[in-house]
């Protein structure tokens, strides 16, 4: 899905907004509902919001827009649709989305790996981050799956430290929301670059710029 300005314009205030007003991480320790107004909820909206399901304002209130957005993701993702965001709700929810540092690890992580591919090779690169976090192989936070050791080369020297620009974030909202240029690849790298006889024993799917993706 291509993001226009204006919407790009919301998803990088939201990050901005969200960071000033609610800690790094965020899990609830009741389960939500229609009434429940805390940084849980907010984590809630954020997510929601980048998936698509809820298009109002980032406030912390579980009102009817925000019931209404949980009722269809929880129908989507073949849940029980019923507006509450117990243990079960949450654990699809952050399978299939981020929350506002981890958007911010995802943008530096496209920027410092792939900022010199096409679009598409930046979504790319952040579906490949978003596949690992629904695989069992893999650890169950973007946080551990970047940060796993020799996992990424941006990691190992440095750069991933550096400030990703607008692209990047629009490419991270993109491959989360769904868009997978890489049909489920685990993997990616460069063949004029790689150092690792293992990483060429992976079943390769297809080549974007100058990665190679694989499962």
């Amino acid at each position: 899905m291509w993001l226009n300005k204006k919407t790009l314009t919301t998803l990088l205030l939201a990050v901005l907004t969200v960071a000033s007003v609610m800690p790094a991480q965020s899990f609830a320790a009741t389960p939500l509902q229609q009434g429940s107004a805390n940084s849980d909820v907010w984590d809630l909206q954020y997510r929601l919001q980048l998936l698509g399901f809820y298009h109002d304002k980032l406030d912390g209130i579980y009102g009817k827009n925000t019931l209404y957005a949980v009722k269809q993701f929880q129908k989507n993702y073949g849940l029980s649709a019923d507006g509450i965001v117990g243990n079960r709700t949450w654990s699809v929810l952050k399978k299939v989305s981020v929350n506002r540092t981890e958007m911010q690890l995802l943008a530096q992580l496209v920027y410092s790996e792939a900022r010199g591919e096409s679009y598409e090779g930046q979504v790319a690169v952040a579906a490949v981050a978003m596949n690992r976090l629904q695989s069992a192989d893999f650890p169950d936070t973007i946080k551990g799956i970047i940060f796993e050791p020799y996992a990424f080369t941006a990691v190992d020297d440095g750069q991933f430290w550096l400030t990703p620009n607008a692209t990047a974030y629009k490419a991270v909202w993109d491959a989360v929301r769904g868009w997978d240029p890489t049909n489920g690849a685990l993997y990616y790298f460069n063949p004029d670059t790689a150092t690792s006889g293992w990483i060429w024993t992976r079943p390769q799917i297809k080549k974007i710029g100058k990665h190679i993706f694989a499962r």
